[in-house]
């Protein structure tokens, strides 16, 4: 009995890639379920950091108290996180971390708000690493997108 090869090449390399999905979901997710319980449970001086871009937002839409809105940020992290690195809704999972994280990185590093080189420095690399964070988001919600779509021609 021959074997086809490009068959066994094939399926060899559907495995591989959802191995590589799953993973990247796992680290992903967990690490924004770990940074969203932080903030849920102790927020801390995130309540400070948020406060200026609280206020400017108040300005257009009513919110409440910056403890609730920092609490209520990272549930989502927290939630969202969880659901992405299990696999659940990743699409609707990534993008609610996205929205999540794009005031958080505005709030929590503002790098151009802040005179000493060394810490507008560190604040720029931090504003540059959630930048990325957001961009791989990005690219997980295309990527899923892109997979249901050639499980459903399958079909």
């Amino acid at each position: 009995m021959a074997v086809d090869q490009s068959s066994v090449q094939k399926g060899l390399s559907v495995m591989v890639t959802a191995l590589i999905r799953a993973g990247g979901r796992v680290l992903t997710g967990s690490s924004y379920a770990v940074f969203g319980a932080a903030a849920l449970s102790e927020p801390g001086a995130r309540v400070q950091q948020a406060a200026p871009l609280l206020a400017k937002i108040r300005k257009v839409v009513p919110l409440p108290d910056d403890e609730l809105v920092v609490r209520g940020n990272g549930a989502v992290q927290l939630i969202a996180g969880g659901l992405l690195a299990v696999g659940v809704l990743p699409r609707l999972s990534a993008l609610a971390i996205t929205v999540s994280v794009v005031p958080t990185t505005l709030a929590g590093h503002a790098f151009w708000e802040i005179e000493d080189p060394t810490a507008r420095k560190l604040q720029r690399i931090q504003f540059q690493k959630n930048t990325a964070m957001i961009g791989g988001l990005l690219f997980a919600m295309a990527a899923e997108t892109r997979a249901k779509d050639r499980s459903a021609r399958k079909a």
